[in-house]
């Protein structure tokens, strides 16, 4: 039958709206279970188990707890498996990306930290409207596309926030 969908292991519903709390807890009981500590006095091959058990929860737990790899994931189960990076026909996405490039570059420039701290929270605006979209339209097949769009969309913005936590970072020292 091969390995169970992520969101049955945390007996969940496919969905992209998730409450988190419940999948971190739910996450918390089941790794306890697999805890290679439990399986000291096992059998090798169980002790086995236990590890790959406790990957693939590791790895279902960091797909759905973040939006873009969990609308990844379930675009991709519903069927085609998607290229990751792609330059998707979206002439005003690109353009927006091209801004807050520069945008992040003059910050950095600058060493703005205010400017990064307002930045980051556009960012953040911008990601929770991405995710509202997406969930209004990921289950419907005839907005398949637009739901892929989102989706490359939100890696994008994903990608953005990492590299301003850095610059944060970088600014703190």
């Amino acid at each position: 039958m091969g390995t169970p969908c992520h969101f049955a292991l945390f007996e969940l519903q496919p969905s992209f709206r998730l409450d988190l709390d419940q999948l971190a807890t739910r996450y918390r009981e089941l790794a306890r279970g697999v805890h290679p500590d439990r399986f000291a006095d096992a059998s090798e091959r169980e002790q086995r188990l236990a590890l790959e058990q406790s990957a693939s929860l590791n790895e279902a737990y960091q797909t759905l707890k973040n939006p873009p790899k969990r609308a990844r994931y379930l675009l991709a189960m519903g069927g085609r498996e998607l290229p990751l990076e792609v330059t998707v026909q979206d002439p005003d996405f690109l353009m927006q990306q091209m801004q807050w490039r520069e945008e992040l570059e003059d910050l950095q420039d600058e060493a703005d930290m205010a400017g990064v701290v307002v930045f980051k929270r556009r960012l953040k605006v911008a990601q929770d409207e991405l995710n509202e979209s997406f969930a209004a339209c990921w289950d419907d097949a005839a907005q398949r596309e637009q739901a892929e769009r989102l989706m490359r969309r939100m890696q994008f913005l994903d990608k953005l926030t990492y590299e301003v936590r850095q610059l944060e970072e970088r600014l703190d020292d």
